[in-house]
């Protein structure tokens, strides 16, 4: 039996220990905001946060996260960051299908946690593995920028 501590609370989980998080997340925990997307890290919708840093859930075994926490798009929003970022996300309409934006949102908020002021630089660093077949990225940027400002 694997605990988890996710979004704050802690889930029991028998499951093998190399099965990766993201479907621990999405079959057994039943959180289902974290989406498959390419299943070799590639394509960022799968993006969750570990101990407050963004990874890629799908490639994560499970029993690899030990008691650190994990934050999925449902609970990020509990964060002074992932509230600034939700809110700069629907402001400027970023969504467009929807499928990346859990991945771009949390990839966004461990932007911002740990550099408040990102530069584009910054912003094309942190937002590189995360692909949006829409192609908001001009979007997503200004986002970026607007939680940031409004912090």
């Amino acid at each position: 039996m694997t605990k988890l501590r996710i979004n704050g609370e802690v889930h029991d989980a028998d499951v093998p220990e190399d099965m990766p998080l993201l479907w621990v997340l999405r079959d057994v925990v039943r959180l289902t905001g974290t989406k498959f997307g390419c299943g070799i890290g590639q394509c960022g919708a799968c993006t969750v946060h570990i101990g407050g840093k963004p990874a890629r859930s799908c490639l994560l075994p499970v029993g690899s996260i030990g008691e650190r926490e994990i934050t999925t798009i449902e609970g990020v929003g509990a964060t002074p960051v992932g509230a600034r970022v939700q809110q700069a996300w629907l402001g400027i309409e970023v969504i467009q299908c929807g499928y990346c934006q859990s991945g771009q949102i949390m990839s966004a908020a461990a932007l911002l946690a740990a550099t408040p002021n990102p530069d584009d630089s910054d912003i094309d660093a942190a937002m590189a593995g995360n692909i949006c077949r829409c192609g908001t990225y001009l979007r997503i940027r200004d986002a970026i920028k607007r939680a940031a400002a409004s912090s």
